[in-house]
């Protein structure tokens, strides 16, 4: 009997370690030691959410033209090739803000968010960067399959080889929608000294604290309040990571689904649109240091 008890014993033990090998075969391995990228893997998760997406309706047709932004090349750290739309004013400056697409791409709309900050700002060159390497999405479909082909490690080089193509006096903010707000954090994590601000809209924050201590700037952050994954608690817990590692952040939630600043989306949202668009133009003014004075609290 006795014998027959150890069998079994070693029997369920084997099945036990067969399937956990198996699940761990079938799971990507996202530990903090060795993916740094947390926030965007997380984000790519929700891909999986059929809610989500559904959530994001085709993009509406729109065509982009420009006098001023044109598509430029420049070399990345990985020894490849990255893309970008780039606005520069007429005046030379170091100043830079980076745009980070939604989960469509660089897509015409994004294009043209880049040229009304452009617009806006004046003095400061601005980058749309193309972290899928050319390739847009029209619909759902195509952008969940985009996402979840994103390399971190291409990311990142696409990120470094914009800040090479700044130059090494560049002062850099970021900007960034859904996809792009997750990445647009952490653009402004890698950038180091040369960030000087950070605006992200309804994207995954970042909850490494010795992440965000690497932040050379404060966030100012806009979210949806009626959003299931990205939503108030996991706002809090954001700021309650920022406080821990020392960063300042301003955030404001709004009575909104996510994507309510896409004119494309059916959750856009004209009134809180226009006014996150202005805050988030007034705080970058102020960090770029063109005779503005942000105040979240006075807006």
């Amino acid at each position: 009997m006795k014998k027959l008890l150890i069998t079994c014993l070693f029997l369920v033990l084997g099945l036990a370690y067969s399937f956990a090998q198996t699940a761990h075969s079938h799971t990507p391995n996202h530990s903090c030691c060795t993916n740094p990228y947390q926030a965007p893997t997380a984000f790519a998760m929700l891909t999986h959410d059929k809610q989500f997406v559904s959530g994001h309706a085709s993009p509406l047709p729109y065509v982009h033209v420009s006098a001023v932004g044109k598509m430029i090349t420049f070399s990345t750290p990985d020894g490849k090739t990255g893309r970008a739309y780039e606005l520069k004013p007429a005046k030379k400056s170091n100043k830079y803000l980076f745009v980070f697409q939604e989960w469509w791409g660089l897509n015409d709309h994004i294009k043209k968010e880049a040229e009304s900050y452009f617009n806006d700002l004046g003095e400061v060159n601005v980058i749309a960067l193309d972290l899928y390497d050319g390739k847009v999405a029209t619909n759902s479909e195509e952008a969940v399959k985009l996402v979840q082909a994103v390399n971190s490690e291409r990311a990142e080089a696409i990120i470094k080889g914009a800040q090479e193509y700044a130059g090494k006096k560049a002062e850099i903010a970021t900007i960034g929608w859904c996809f792009g707000g997750s990445w647009s954090l952490q653009a402004a994590i890698i950038g180091g000294k040369k960030t000087v601000g950070c605006v992200m809209f309804y994207g995954m924050p970042e909850k490494n604290v010795d992440r965000l201590k690497m932040l050379n700037s404060d966030v100012l952050g806009f979210f949806a309040g009626k959003e299931k994954n990205i939503n108030p608690e996991v706002v809090k817990e954001f700021e309650a990571n920022m406080k821990a590692a020392g960063k300042k952040i301003r955030t404001r939630i709004y009575d909104a689904e996510h994507a309510f600043a896409n004119p494309s989306n059916p959750n856009y949202h004209q009134k809180f649109a226009a006014e996150t668009h202005r805050l988030a133009a007034s705080y970058l003014r102020d960090r770029f240091d063109l005779k503005e004075q942000f105040n979240l609290k006075n807006n």
